[in-house]
């Protein structure tokens, strides 16, 4: 059995599956725009269905005053952050962090008003405003409650389900949910490891579809002592394909394919953990999981060491590594914001490569990192020959020209397994 189970065709209408990046998309359902000529390449890509970008957004009175359907706005996260100085939304904001999920509460809401900042959260600190877009439901309960709807006995701890040694993970949730005001702001959900390895189909549809209007996943595929032995019990992942970039992608497939359940889609996130990860590790995690289609990236910056050992590592002297490594990727990602929030195309430029299409502004945007099992390396990619033949190619990142030969084919080198690049393809 595969990491993710892909979502059947049957499930979305009369849907057909298609390959991108080598995992399965659904096509014809009724969230995706219709099949697309793109006339300038002469050439005809199909839409992955998606959940419409910035304009996912627009339901939300506060979402939409906070800027959030903005084709240049991208939201990058900060999970359970203490904001009480003008410096702490400074040092945030200049490593490209423009939304903070969770506040403490001694936080300074006005702080991030004035900063142009957004929050989600559900206990909002005193002077809480027009800052707070969205509020929250308590993070991975398909972890700590289990997958069940035995009853909750509203704790946290080691025994949250009545009776026990019973499950109550949903109804953590559809308690939470019921106490919400509904209206201007909408809601969001973390899952782990119990959506993306131990739930069944419809057990984590029903995570991911009843609760919550935007979605987040979170695994440590890097850092969690016991992500292998899980995932190779539940998912049959082989141990030597576990600890990779590609499958924080991955698991951005498995709640993407979960959501197609109801026909319905909503934006997902992926939730970084920093500690215990290189720079590198950081830079493919967030890629591999914006190439599988996430719609926001949120870092949890808790440390508990031993190396470094730190409430937030993104402030702290020992985290500065991870630090810069998170501002280049904020600058990269701003950048690219107006092209991450347009729709993706299917087309596969090379079989054992994770790649994302995207076309903005009258370019195409090609995406690639090793997909899961690939070796690193030099790998041949394909693009079209009416793409090529009249136009360029560069690396986006650096600017530099790429040659390509008649049928449209060029060498990309990923040096690692969580190497990725960016090309602008101009016909």
């Amino acid at each position: 059995m595969r990491l993710v189970t892909l979502a059947k065709a049957a499930t979305v209408g009369t849907a057909a599956a298609v390959a991108i990046g080598g995992w399965a998309w659904l096509q014809g359902n009724p969230g995706a725009s219709a099949p697309d000529t793109m006339t300038a390449a002469s050439m005809s890509l199909r839409p992955v269905p998606w959940e419409g970008g910035p304009a996912a957004y627009a339901a939300w009175p506060r979402a939409v005053e906070a800027g959030w359907t903005r084709p240049s706005f991208f939201p990058v996260g900060l999970w359970f952050a203490a904001v009480r100085k003008d410096e702490h939304v400074a040092t945030d904001r200049a490593m490209g962090i423009n939304t903070y999920l969770e506040l403490t509460g001694d936080s300074r809401p006005a702080l991030l008003r004035k900063a142009g900042m957004s929050a989600l959260s559900t206990e909002r600190p005193t002077g809480a405003g027009a800052e707070t877009v969205g509020t929250t439901l308590a993070g991975k309960a398909d972890e700590w409650a289990g997958i069940g709807q035995a009853d909750w006995t509203g704790e946290t701890g080691s025994e949250p389900c009545r009776p026990k040694l019973s499950y109550c993970g949903h109804t953590v949730l559809r308690t939470l949910a019921d106490k919400l005001p509904g209206g201007s702001r909408p809601v969001y959900a973390t899952f782990g490891k119990g959506v993306a390895h131990q739930a069944t189909d419809p057990q984590g549809g029903k995570f991911v579809n009843d609760y919550a209007d935007l979605i987040g996943v979170d695994v440590s595929w890097y850092a969690d002592k016991n992500v292998c032995t899980e995932a190779a019990r539940w998912r049959q992942l082989p141990p030597a394909q576990c600890r990779l970039a590609a499958n924080y992608g991955a698991v951005v497939d498995r709640l993407r394919d979960l959501d197609a359940l109801d026909g319905r889609r909503k934006p997902v996130f992926a939730v970084i953990s920093l500690a215990g990860l290189t720079p590198g590790q950081v830079g493919g995690a967030a890629m591999s999981s914006l190439i599988h289609g996430a719609r926001g990236i949120v870092y949890d910056a808790h440390s508990p060491g031993p190396r470094c050992k730190s409430d937030n590592l993104l402030r702290s002297s020992c985290g500065a590594p991870i630090g810069k490594a998170v501002t280049e990727l904020g600058a990269r990602i701003a950048r690219l914001a107006p092209v991450l929030n347009t729709q993706s195309y299917a087309y596969d430029f090379a079989p054992e490569l994770d790649t994302m299409l995207k076309r903005h502004d009258g370019s195409y945007y090609l995406f690639a990192m090793p997909g899961r099992g690939t070796p690193t390396g030099d790998h041949q990619l394909t693009v079209p020959a009416n793409l090529s033949a009249d136009g360029k190619i560069e690396d986006f990142l650096t600017g530099r020209p790429i040659e390509v030969d008649r049928e449209g084919r060029f060498t990309a080198t990923f040096a690692t397994e969580h190497t990725y690049h960016v090309y602008r393809i101009t016909p």
